[in-house]
């Protein structure tokens, strides 16, 4: 089945301990796309300046994504810039312009409405509401940060009223509920609207919650060499959600595999600058490491 993403798509500049990238291709959108994009047909809503690289758009356009409904504004295309300390989980936010994305409106196209899973990447609450209000899928994943949580509440809390799975971090689910105890927020928050919620944990992996009770907790792939985690959080959403949209289901059993392959394909994207391992790997190589994790977690003789 296919899938519809809409989100941010940039150009980043990025330092870490092991070296520095400048203008490579970013965005929450491209991320998760180029990951759900093993398992599924994509459609990416998004929109760029017009300085953005031809080569970037013909990349994403050759993995299985669909890109009409790629804008092409006036003016320069989103991009961020910052540098990652020692401690790779701490960065600095050294600069944001959104450009083009300042003004951005989603507009879905024919085969981007009809698509059964929708995802809707970190943007204002208000855009993400319009989406939903164009589409009517039958499963929607969604990502926030502390931003939305602090300026825009109560239009967060109107949109988590529509939407089955929220995706977000430990300590964004400690701002949105005011609880300590993750178990607790995740309570919290279902009673809020989604009955299933993702926290992750960055490095410590992630606990995802069933609308039953359920728990299942994953860790994460140990790798001795982290490049860039820049898009790991939305590489994992692109693989959780590309998963149920290939198996076309979304019960317990289908719902922990998927949080697998979404931790699988995060490791990728932590091991090259930008989203480029992404786009290279094949399916042997994704099966590969699941057999890692199953090795990593089992533990019965």
């Amino acid at each position: 089945m296919s899938l519809t993403v809409v989100g941010s798509i940039a150009l980043d500049t990025v330092e870490t301990p092991l070296g520095k990238a400048e203008e490579i291709l970013g965005g929450a959108a491209v991320f998760f796309s180029l990951a759900a994009a093993h398992f599924c047909r994509v459609n990416l809503i998004g929109v760029v300046g017009k300085d953005f690289p031809e080569e970037h758009a013909q990349l994403l356009s050759s993995r299985n994504i669909n890109m009409d409904g790629l804008e092409r504004a006036d003016g320069k295309t989103f991009r961020w810039s910052a540098r990652y300390h020692d401690d790779i989980n701490e960065r600095d936010t050294l600069d944001t312009q959104l450009n083009v994305l300042e003004s951005f409106q989603p507009k879905l196209t024919q085969t981007s409405t009809e698509a059964p899973y929708l995802f809707l990447a970190n943007i204002h609450p208000s855009l993400q509401l319009d989406v939903l209000n164009q589409s009517k899928p039958v499963f929607v994943g969604l990502d926030s940060m502390n931003l939305w949580i602090d300026i825009a509440p109560d239009m967060l809390k109107q949109v988590l009223k529509k939407i089955d799975c929220l995706v977000i971090n430990d300590a964004e689910a400690r701002q949105l509920t005011g609880e300590n105890n993750l178990p607790v927020a995740a309570r919290h928050i279902q009673n809020l609207g989604p009955a299933t919620v993702i926290i992750k944990k960055g490095e410590h992996g992630c606990l995802l919650f069933g609308k039953d009770g359920q728990i299942f907790a994953a860790p994460a792939i140990p790798l001795d060499r982290v490049i860039d985690p820049t898009g790991a959080g939305d590489t994992f959403a692109g693989g959780f959600m590309g998963y149920i949209a290939d198996k076309g289901n979304s019960d317990w059993a289908t719902l922990k595999q998927a949080v697998v392959h979404g931790t699988v394909l995060a490791s990728f994207a932590c091991e090259s600058f930008g989203p480029d391992s992404l786009a290279t790997i094949g399916k042997d190589d994704i099966n590969k490491r699941i057999q890692l994790f199953s090795e990593l977690t089992h533990f019965t003789s």
